[in-house]
């Protein structure tokens, strides 16, 4: 390997591919390689599900006979729906990946308060319908929506008195009358921020979020959520094929030993006796340890059930928010359910994961008010992961770290964090003007 590459990936987690492929789009020379002779890194499909029991019980285990068969199982370590109008959606269209999956909407949104179940309105009609709220806070949630809908932080006349750069979040559910419950759920459910932070700080971005739940919505009609057949681990494998169109080079199962730095920036990779050049290095924390900080964990139950989640209407798929506060903690717990309509488990079968930050030393029990919502779960692998982000932002080295997966069930943090990523290393922002075609229909 003589020839040197405008970027080497190292990794290829979901964040890695995406990143590989707006490289390669954007008209770079990549070598994408992984030591592992499967793709997705941490964010793994795993298929048959036998690879899942041996994970995490060890070699020969094996699942129960009325599983079904194996490989009619594609379970995904990291399970993350697709915001349908999201910049994600948006990236997939833009590098041409899409030609090779297939996404089905997830059938439905829910929170709980009270120990109970909620579906999220939908629309106005079902917001006039919900029992979250009483009669007379729904139709001060209606005006807030509609406020949200029209505003527009360049023009004053929309802004109804409050300053998009001065007021915070906290003061927007005070001026519309919101209640806490309301606000809650408007926080967590709908704008998706994980802890309360964003009540004190201008409700700008807070509400950009909303809208972009409503726009998604709008797009499918059932829940603003998109995920490919098949699951996760098709991303991956769709941006190997889109990466070799461009004639980037894909490599499994070569063991990566260090990355090679000479006056302070990487100028290659070393794989046992070569060493491959390349002027750039994105990779995930585990290939470059010494240039990361553990900042945190995650806990993840991944649950085989054989039955629908109970009170979601028997739903195929869907999302399950627990805001901190219901359950007396600072994060939120997120629930993420697929079934036989998503390809990820045989008929009669579903797929639950919870999670959520760890906040106490002991982690299992913290998922323990999403477990109980699951009704009878036939098995669960309980994963507790170190949340990692780099200290070195690449600037001097040109080497480019991504970040752990948090606990969310949806792909908006990662999103943020590829965007970073291409920054950093581009030096300028990813221009979402440059796509042109923005329908999952295109297959141009």
């Amino acid at each position: 390997m003589d020839e040197e590459y405008d970027a080497i990936v190292l990794g290829t987690g979901l964040k890695e591919c995406i990143i590989s492929g707006m490289l390669s789009v954007s008209g770079k020379k990549v070598l994408h390689i992984d030591r592992n002779n499967y793709y997705g890194g941490e964010s793994a499909s795993l298929t048959p599900l036998e690879q899942l029991y041996e994970k995490f019980h060890g070699a020969g285990a094996k699942p129960q006979p009325e599983m079904g068969r194996g490989r009619d199982w594609n379970v995904d370590l990291i399970p993350k729906f697709l915001m349908a109008n999201g910049p994600l959606v948006k990236l997939l269209i833009h590098t041409g990946v899409t030609r090779y999956l297939e996404f089905k909407s997830i059938e439905a949104s829910f929170v709980v308060k009270g120990g109970k179940i909620y579906k999220v309105p939908a629309d106005e009609m079902e917001a006039l319908a919900t029992s979250l709220m009483g009669m007379f806070e729904k139709r001060r949630f209606k005006k807030f929506l509609v406020w949200v809908q029209q505003f527009d932080e360049a023009k004053e006349d929309t802004w109804q008195g409050l300053d998009p750069h001065n007021d915070t979040m906290q003061k927007v559910y005070e001026k519309f009358g919101l209640d806490e419950n309301t606000a809650d759920f408007t926080g967590h459910a709908l704008a998706l921020y994980r802890d309360d932070e964003h009540k004190n700080q201008p409700f700008a971005p807070a509400v950009e979020k909303i809208r972009l739940y409503s726009d998604s919505l709008a797009r499918y009609g059932k829940s603003p959520y998109l995920y490919p057949l098949y699951g996760l681990g098709e991303l991956p494998q769709g941006f190997a094929r889109l990466s070799a169109i461009y004639g980037g080079t894909y490599m499994l199962d070569k063991p990566v030993d260090e990355i090679v730095i000479e006056n302070g920036k990487a100028i290659g990779v070393k794989c046992g006796e070569e060493i491959v050049r390349g002027k750039q290095i994105y990779c995930d924390p585990s290939y470059a340890k010494e240039r990361v900080k553990k900042t945190g964990q995650v806990v993840r139950a991944i649950c085989l059930l054989n039955h629908p989640i109970p009170n979601t209407n028997d739903a195929q798929s869907c999302q399950i928010i627990i805001p901190q506060k219901q359950v007396g903690r600072h994060y939120d717990i997120y629930i993420s359910c697929c079934s036989n309509t998503n390809m990820v488990t045989p008929k009669g079968w579903y797929l639950a994961m919870v999670s959520t930050t760890v906040e106490t030393s002991n982690p299992e029990a913290e998922v323990l008010p999403g477990l109980q919502l699951l009704g009878p779960i036939a098995e669960k692998f309980i994963q507790i992961s170190d949340v990692y982000e780099p200290t070195d932002m690449g600037a001097e080295s040109q080497i480019f770290v991504s970040r752990s997966y948090d606990a969310t069930t949806h792909f908006e943090t990662t999103c943020k964090d590829v965007l970073d990523l291409f920054q950093r290393g581009t030096t300028k922002e990813f221009d979402f003007t440059n796509i042109t075609h923005l329908s999952l229909n295109d297959n141009e």
